[in-house]
């Protein structure tokens, strides 16, 4: 689908640099996008947990981000249906994971292969809408175009695959993004975790 493509950011200034990676020394940030593989998957529930743990925090309390883990996680269906990517950071020093997201085919809006409520059916890119799902940026690596390059990637490979419409669910700190990129508010529901605590689900479309 997607073979190994190169995404180059420009950063404006040295301060600005030091949010775009601690071991960058050059002004261009240089991504590398590819379908991630089974192989990838410890490295990317590592990326999860790093994503889940520091990146919400902002907006969630210590309960509440305890409670979002419980919707959140690795779905297998998507690195097997091949429409999850990784997003690398690639340096003469080292290959780094800094994100991962993708796309869904099938009917299931959001979590991993733990999460309830799931439904595998195919949909039908006729009648039905395509899923963005399970975007993820390292907390070394935020506001750098990771965010918005899964999501470029995403909806591409569902236009081209026959969707009209795209759908996700997202949590209270990734709503200011899709907001930003088009998506509008369906619904918002809640769900009251294992410690008693409120996760916040909100529903998004987009036409592609």
């Amino acid at each position: 689908m997607f073979g190994v493509m190169a995404f180059i950011v420009t950063q404006q200034s040295s301060a600005k640099l030091m949010t775009c990676g601690i071991e960058m020394t050059s002004a261009n940030a240089i991504f590398i996008h590819r379908t991630a593989t089974v192989d990838d998957v410890p490295n990317i529930r590592k990326l999860m947990g790093l994503s889940i743990e520091h990146n919400m925090r902002s907006f969630l309390s210590d309960d509440e981000i305890v409670a979002a883990k419980e919707t959140m996680g690795v779905d297998m269906t998507l690195i097997n249906d091949g429409t999850y990517f990784a997003i690398e950071n690639h340096s003469e020093y080292a290959t780094i994971l800094v994100g991962c997201g993708g796309w869904g085919k099938r009917k299931t809006l959001y979590g991993g292969d733990h999460t309830k409520g799931r439904n595998d059916q195919l949909s039908d890119p006729n009648i039905e809408p395509a899923r963005i799902r399970a975007m993820y940026t390292h907390p070394d690596w935020v506001r750098c175009g990771i965010g918005s390059l899964l999501l470029e990637l995403g909806e591409t490979a569902a236009k081209k695959a026959g969707f009209k419409r795209i759908e996700l669910g997202s949590t209270v700190p990734g709503e200011p993004l899709y907001l930003a990129k088009g998506y509008v508010e369906l619904s918002r529901n809640s769900e009251i975790a294992v410690n008693g605590s409120e996760s916040v689900i909100i529903k998004m479309t987009k036409s592609l």
